[in-house]
């Protein structure tokens, strides 16, 4: 059977451009895209994902290369990242390219929050920001979208470098620069030189930066000077500037431009969120949304993700923080903690993962930071704490996993607490939510 060509596919996906690579999702005139993985092999749903609705399946062995409907193409995923890569050169409206280690997904939501006042936002759904992710959120944009907003992540050099030759962004935000994934990137050189990827992108395509003032290292790092960047913080050439009026526990700030000064009081956790606030003003000031509507829309915006999320249950008060955890995000979520004012403070955290050789010392630095704050309510869970805590000894509290702790809290729930969770996706921190 002959192979279809990228051209031609793309022919195909104007005409139906709705794209899945769910079989169990394929609605009426989309295109099934039949990726493979570890544990499955995306072609052998290919008829499946036919009668389920599909206009056409995306395959790449000639086996299921059956019928007229079947695409046969030399990669499935290559076809995708090509197809959203030829999209996107079609595409006349801008695109905003986000990484960082922590708080990228945040500040997405904050950003899109803000635009969406004044334009019909396209921006990533969830956390579909890898190699998979971005080309399906590309091909998202529609002809009624003004703006898009494309998150990309990474655990590898090269990964945003890559990701940027599909998104192709005119503008870029990096959030900041920390210790994750070091068993990928090797070393915080590693991540840095990976995250600025989208700076050096930016540069090619002589797209324009926005960068918080108080990340000096990335202004360094920047191919640009620092007078052609887009800045905001409490610089004086910061074009939006910022400060914080507290966090207890909510995020209150207010920013000034050439409109005045103007507050707001949010719905968000935490004091280091402060930066994807004025980012999320700062773009949308660029983009010439009022003062007034980015005030209104960042006073209005309540997460729901597990991401700085403040929730009340008949018995306690949570922060709820464990969509990930890397000693970044978690050093600056217990001095957040630290500042709270409250006798009834709990600590619940889970382990930081994929920190490679880093990873003992990076918990260790954890638990004596826990015990120099005088923190007495503490459970930890995950083997990294619990080898942390045995061979250190003290009063604190650990389990090896979430189940064993689960079984614990069953016989010794927690009341009238302040509770701070926070811990790596992995380690299922939210299965615990129904007993707090």
């Amino acid at each position: 059977m002959k192979k279809t060509t990228i051209e031609e596919l793309y022919n195909i996906y104007r005409k139906f451009p709705s794209v899945t690579t769910d079989s169990r999702n394929c609605k009426p005139g989309s295109l099934f895209f039949a990726l493979k993985g570890e544990n499955f092999n995306g072609n052998k749903f290919a008829a499946k994902a036919l009668e389920a609705g599909s206009e056409y399946a995306v395959v790449d062995e000639p086996e299921f290369a059956i019928t007229e409907r079947t695409l046969l193409v030399e990669d499935v995923l290559t076809a995708l990242q090509d197809l959203a890569r030829m999209h996107r050169d079609n595409l006349k409206i801008p695109v905003l390219g986000i990484t960082g280690t922590n708080g990228k997904t945040t500040t997405k939501e904050l950003i899109k929050t803000v635009l969406d006042k004044k334009y019909n936002v396209l921006a990533t759904e969830g956390n579909l920001n890898n190699h998979i992710g971005v080309p399906l959120t590309v091909l998202k944009i529609t002809g009624k979208h003004e703006i898009a907003i494309i998150e990309m992540g990474a655990n590898h050099p090269g990964e945003i470098a890559f990701l940027c030759t599909i998104s192709k962004p005119d503008y870029g935000l990096i959030t900041n620069v920390g210790k994750a994934h070091l068993e990928g990137f090797g070393s915080l050189e590693g991540v840095y030189n990976t995250k600025t990827e989208l700076y050096k992108a930016l540069y090619d395509r002589k797209g324009k930066i926005f960068v918080y003032s108080g990340n000096e290292e990335l202004i360094k790092r920047s191919p640009v000077k620092r007078s052609e960047m887009i800045i905001y913080g409490d610089s004086e050439d910061a074009v939006l500037k910022g400060k914080l009026i507290k966090a207890d526990p909510f995020v209150e700030f207010s920013f000034s431009d050439d409109s005045g000064n103007h507050d707001v009081a949010s719905h968000l956790v935490g004091a280091y969120n402060l930066p994807n606030f004025l980012a999320a003003a700062c773009v949308g000031r660029y983009f010439g949304v009022s003062s007034e509507d980015i005030k209104v829309a960042l006073s209005e915006y309540e997460p729901s993700n597990k991401r700085s999320q403040f929730i009340k249950t008949d018995k306690n008060e949570l922060i709820l923080d464990a969509y990930n955890a890397n000693p970044g995000s978690m050093s600056v979520a217990l001095k957040n903690f630290v500042d709270i004012k409250s006798d009834n403070k709990t600590l619940i955290l889970g382990d930081m993962r994929e920190l490679g050789a880093e990873s003992g010392k990076e918990h260790k630095n954890i638990v004596e930071f826990i015990i120099e704050n005088g923190f007495e309510d503490v459970y930890l869970i995950g083997e990294e704490f619990d080898n942390v805590v045995k061979s250190t000894g003290g009063d604190i509290r650990s389990f090896v996993d979430i189940t064993a702790f689960r079984e614990y809290l069953g016989k010794n729930k927690p009341e009238n607490r302040l509770i701070l969770i926070k811990g790596s996706r992995g380690i299922s921190l939210e299965k615990i939510l129904d007993l707090l």
